[in-house]
This record gives C-alpha cells, sequence and structure tokens, in this order.
C-alpha cells in the first residue's frame, strides 16, 4: 500500500533536488531459515541527496536497522545495489559515518583522543589532527571537556563526543539509530537542536532512524515511513515545516504540526489515510 503524501497550497513548498549522493536501487533482503527464506526488506528504491536530512519512521520490526546496516556497508542485501557518487558500495567505507543508539566512545581514551582515533587510522598528521580535534570540540561545544574520559560526561555530551568523532573524519553521510532515544527528555531537546544547528553549518546528508514521529518533524527535511513484513516504504514525504524559520520547539504549537503528526501516526499504523489539507499561513 502506497500512502498519499499531504498536500499544501503553495507551489513554493515543492523539493528542488540536490544532486544525488546514495542510491538505493531494488534492495531486498531475506534470511535463510529451514528451507525457505523469510523476507525482510522488498524492493527498496530510495534516493538520499548531497545535503539530505532525512528521517525514517515505522514500527519495531519493520528492517530499518537493516536497511541502515546496509547503507553502512556492514550488511550485503539479498538483491539489489547500493550506489555512493555513482559508484557501488558494497562495505564500510569513509564516506559513510555511523552514530549508533550508544554512545561507543572509549572508555579508557579522553573525549580529545576518541575525537582523534579515526584521523589516526586514515593516516592524517599529527599537526592536522591536532586542529580538527579542536574544530570539532569546538563545533560540539565541547572545548573545556576534551581531557576528560567519557565516563565523566553526561549522556547528552557523549553522544555530542560521538557525532564530533564521526564528523571530524569528513564522512559524505551520516547514518544515526535512534542516536537520542536513551537520553531525558530536557537532554533529548537540546540534543535535537544541536543536531540541527550541526547540520545546517556542515550540510551533511543525514539519514536518521527514530521511532519519535514529533523528533522526525523537528528534524527531518524529508520523512519517510515503513512497514513490516516485509519491510517496505510507503512514505517519502518533503516536510514543510523544515522550511519554517523560528525554533524547532516552537513548531509543536503549529497546526500544521499536528495535521502533519496525525497523518504520519496514521500512516505508521498501516491505516489507509486521507492527504490532509494543511492551510499554510507563511
Amino acid at each position: 500500500m502506497q500512502i498519499s503524501a499531504p498536500t499544501t497550497a503553495h507551489s513554493s513548498m515543492a523539493h528542488n533536488r540536490n544532486p544525488t549522493l546514495i542510491e538505493l536501487k531494488n534492495i531486498r533482503l531475506a534470511y535463510s531459515q529451514e528451507h525457505h527464506d523469510t523476507p525482510i526488506l522488498d524492493d527498496i528504491n530510495l534516493q538520499l541527496d548531497v545535503d539530505d536530512f532525512v528521517c525514517l519512521l515505522g514500527p519495531s520490526g519493520c528492517g530499518k536497522s537493516s536497511l541502515l546496516n546496509i547503507l553502512a556497508g556492514f550488511q550485503t542485501p539479498t538483491a539489489g545495489e547500493v550506489m555512493i557518487d555513482s559508484q557501488p558500495h558494497t562495505g564500510p567505507s569513509a564516506k559513510v559515518g555511523v552514530v549508533f543508539q550508544h554512545h561507543n566512545l572509549f572508555p579508557w581514551m579522553t573525549i580529545a583522543k576518541n575525537i582523534e582515533f579515526g584521523l589516526k587510522m586514515k593516516g592524517v598528521e599529527k599537526s592536522e589532527r591536532k586542529k580538527l580535534v579542536s574544530d570539532y570540540l569546538n563545533l560540539v561545544g565541547l572545548e573545556s571537556s576534551a581531557h576528560l574520559l567519557p565516563y565523566q560526561l553526561s549522556g547528552g555530551m557523549k553522544q555530542r563526543a560521538a557525532i564530533a568523532r564521526t564528523l571530524a573524519t569528513d564522512p559524505q553521510a551520516i547514518l544515526m539509530d535512534e542516536p537520542f532515544s536513551a537520553l531525558d527528555a530536557l537532554t533529548r531537546e537540546n540534543m535535537q537542536a544541536h543536531l540541527l544547528e550541526l547540520w545546517q553549518k556542515t550540510k551533511k546528508c543525514i539519514f536518521f532512524i527514530t521511532h519519535d514521529v514529533e523528533e522526525a518533524l523537528l528534524l527531518g527535511r524529508r520523512i519517510l515511513v515503513m512497514h513490516a513484513n516485509p519491510g517496505r516504504m510507503v512514505v517519502d514525504l518533503q516536510n514543510p515545516l523544515s522550511s519554517y524559520r523560528q525554533p524547532i520547539q516552537e513548531l509543536k504549537h503549529l497546526k500544521e504540526f499536528h495535521d502533519l503528526r496525525s497523518y504520519l501516526i496514521s500512516a505508521i499504523r498501516n491505516k489507509e489515510v486521507n492527504s490532509p489539507r494543511l492551510g499554510w499561513s507563511r
């Protein structure tokens, strides 16, 4: 079932696409179990632009993490192909960085050393590493915590450090698997605002998995919805709220926000939904 996207009153909301960075063509994934295959993903076709911020929603078990693992090169699809910059992507690559739900910082290294680690593995010279580490500590607001160990940081600070470590190696795309789900509500709101600010500064392609519809509406320039059994795309929505100029937390008070939230919840629940006609006032 393909669910229609909401319509708007303004043609100016149409998406002027930038160059494509990542393309998934006819992706299928199945696991073999006792003489039969269990389909996980079915016929996934998707394009991610060079500066996209895409949020992926869907019920548990619909294949969101499996899709992220394929994008990261951690898992090989049963059929189809992944292209990055028009080249086949068949394994982990410096072009793609990943931020997980848990920060995965090395506990025995300082925050600065954690951020430096990937640069060292790439063979970046020491003087350049020092500059880059300083730049990215400053970018995520952790310059005063450079000498601390991960256990000395709050949950939000650890995730900022993990994001800085990923950004420092200069990937073209960043994949994020529910990175804020373990944080308390206030820290989560702060991290959402911080991530959006980082994206606006760096214009990296971000692919962000979340179970939180409101988080997707606050962050995503595009919002995707998957259904399960097997996992497949049913919504690819250009989020009109992403063009609004006010702070993201103020968006929650708009009628358009609540209309879109209701639409997406119905889509996730696998219901036939009518496309809401949203009354844009901008």
